[in-house]
């Protein structure tokens, strides 16, 4: 297992415990959901901000050039929202959740439509720019796609198991299930198969997300772990794991990896309530930010990589036991990303 970070020891969370929300003075955004909040997505055309909570809502945000925000409106599911994200456009948002159903929302128009349906919750959920339809990854063992022309979807795909979380970047589209299957896809023939692969990570897959060059993704698990994976098996001795948000014998979830749209770097953020940089060419962090009082469960960096968007909210990784009434707000936060803790440390020595 290989260790990022210095002299071999794997990279672990800031000690000590944490008072507050909000320890590295990001920016508040304004009338957060009034529960935990499952995703993050932002527009690839404009700085609006969606969120998808257990409030059963689904929420979107102007971000002004000052990190000000400015909420244009918001949709109803019939149950926990656990997943959202934007048309090729900008000018949609695509939600899924707990009532087992997709919506398509216009900001344009400000109405929303069912798009989808499946036979239980929506996990997972994305635009295929290419396809110009979306995909649906559902607890029903299934992965849909859909045109929004008719109620049914134009192809079914059975997968051996519960999706558990997904990620495009076309033509690649990659899907991990429960019992740690990872299928990858490649969109030019989507309704086939291109590899089928066992986790590398021995634990339950958590969050998984495309390299931007296409060639592979890094995997999240519930056991404090990213695996970075490459697709093709001429690129496998690239391939490698590390020990992430740990904090002595307490282990948690990593439960957002973002990669950089300028850099290519990428970012991790897990139920410890710290997120890191992280350059994987180089294997090294380039940025440990101060631990939050409460798990961050989601997060993303806006179109240019100027914003790292994430959410501070009890996401039950302790049951019934661990919620305290008094931090169980959420909060979504906008940090200023500066370009020294992003960028790759070799690029940065090279220019000087």
């Amino acid at each position: 297992m290989t260790s990022f970070g210095g002299f071999g020891t794997a990279a672990k969370t800031t000690t000590g415990a944490a008072t507050t929300h909000n320890p590295n003075n990001s920016i508040e955004v304004a009338n957060p959901p009034n529960d935990g909040v499952s995703a993050l997505a932002w527009s690839s055309k404009a700085n609006y901000l969606a969120a998808a909570s257990w409030d059963n809502s689904v929420r979107c945000w102007e971000v002004a050039q000052t990190g000000q925000t400015q909420l244009k409106g918001q949709i109803a599911h019939d149950g926990p929202v656990l997943c959202v994200n934007w048309s090729a456009d900008g000018t949609k948002i695509v939600s899924g959740g707990c009532d087992s159903k997709a919506k398509l929302w216009s900001l344009q128009t400000g109405q929303s439509v069912q798009i989808a349906q499946h036979a239980a919750p929506i996990k997972a959920i994305a635009w295929i720019d290419d396809l110009n339809m979306c995909v649906t990854g559902s607890w029903d063992k299934t992965l849909k796609y859909w045109d929004g022309r008719t109620s049914n979807p134009t192809h079914t795909a059975q997968l051996p198991e519960r999706v558990y979380c997904m990620d495009v970047s076309s033509p690649l589209m990659v899907v991990g299930t429960a019992d740690r299957n990872i299928i990858v896809f490649d969109l030019r023939k989507p309704q086939v198969e291109f590899k089928r692969i066992q986790s590398p990570l021995k634990q339950q897959s958590r969050v998984i997300t495309c390299f931007p060059d296409k060639t592979g993704f890094a995997l999240g698990s519930i056991e404090g772990r990213v695996a970075i994976h490459h697709v093709e098996d001429k690129d496998t001795s690239k391939n490698f794991a590390f020990k992430c948000h740990r904090d002595g014998s307490d282990i948690y979830s990593v439960n957002a990896i973002s990669f950089h749209p300028r850099f290519g770097t990428f970012a991790t953020a897990g139920s410890d309530g710290s997120f890191n940089f992280w350059d994987k060419e180089n294997r090294q962090r380039l940025k440990q930010f101060t631990r939050a009082n409460n798990p961050i469960p989601c997060a993303a960096f806006n179109m240019d990589g100027t914003i790292y968007a994430y959410s501070v909210s009890y996401d039950w990784y302790k049951g019934i036991e661990g919620f305290n009434q008094q931090t169980a707000k959420s909060y979504i936060l906008l940090h200023p990303v500066q370009e020294a803790d992003i960028k790759k440390r070799e690029a940065v020595a090279a220019r000087r």
